[in-house]
């Protein structure tokens, strides 16, 4: 696969308006790509926009999307094309989570968390992928998690909307051979971001990385001579996932019940606040 050329590209970023996907744009912008910036928070974007038009000289979209909503793709991709922008690469990066006792969270927090982590990224995908594939060179990445690798009791939704983010991607990776795009499930594991503002973070062990170092990880795990299908930006939960994989599944349930602390998510506890 030849080199990713950044300055060629038009990148649309979900969830762009903190946390990864600003530190994602933000290199991007380093790198010469133009950017389109999706997220319900207008007035971020439009200042993040505004710093990265005038410290790089690119062009630079804002378009307010509430990603919960049925089939938020065509609408995106008509306002672009009124516009007269096309789209080469997609970031899938926006999405929420929640954890607790599944039957003690909140339905309709529920049915948006399906919205946001999978039908949302389903439809940016198809809505999409014939502009990428036009392109001929470029990246799709979906964001997903370490959660995702694994069923994790307290965290069943979330954990369960990332796990179908991997296999998707996985499926387009072997779809897409040959079309140019770089195609990468990326899991950022524990972020500092406002992913954890609404909950607290004191029931999730380990060290947090910044989203620019999550941002760069993503960057060169997409670089590689042949990326993907999937990546991670911490390597060192790979061993667990990995005797994990070998256990039978009930035993390997009790492993990652016991590994996440399963006890303490399911104590009742605020949502996470979604991202974007």
């Amino acid at each position: 696969m030849t080199n990713l050329d950044f300055s060629s590209q038009t990148t649309l970023i979900t969830g762009a308006s903190s946390g990864i996907g600003r530190a994602v744009a933000r290199e991007l912008a380093a790198r010469g790509s133009d950017l389109v910036l999706v997220a319900r928070r207008i007035d971020r974007l439009d200042a993040l926009a505004h710093e990265l038009r005038n410290a790089h000289d690119i062009r630079v979209e804002t378009v307010p999307a509430d990603l919960s909503v049925r089939r938020p793709g065509p609408a995106i991709r008509d306002e672009l094309a009124r516009r007269g922008v096309g789209v080469t690469s997609l970031v899938n990066n926006a999405g929420f989570g929640s954890d607790g006792a599944f039957e003690d969270e909140d339905p309709e927090r529920l049915a948006d968390e399906i919205a946001v982590n999978i039908a949302a990224v389903v439809d940016l995908c198809h809505t999409f992928l014939p502009d990428l594939r036009a392109a001929g060179h470029g990246m799709l990445i979906n964001v997903t998690s370490e959660a995702g690798y694994q069923p994790i009791p307290g965290m069943a939704t979330y954990a369960a909307t990332k796990n179908f983010g991997i296999a998707l991607t996985e499926a387009l990776w072997w779809e897409l051979r040959g079309s140019g795009i770089r195609t990468v499930a990326f899991a950022p594991g524990l972020t500092a971001t406002e992913f954890f503002d609404r909950i607290g973070g004191e029931q999730y062990s380990g060290n947090r990385k910044t989203p620019e170092q999550v941002a760069t990880a993503m960057l060169r795990a997409v670089e590689r001579p042949v990326p993907g299908p999937t990546a991670e930006a911490n390597r060192s939960t790979s061993p667990v996932a990995w005797v994990a994989g070998l256990l039978p599944r009930r035993a390997r349930l009790a492993l990652v019940a016991r590994v996440a602390g399963a006890d303490r998510l399911m104590q009742a506890r605020w949502p996470v606040a979604q991202a974007g």
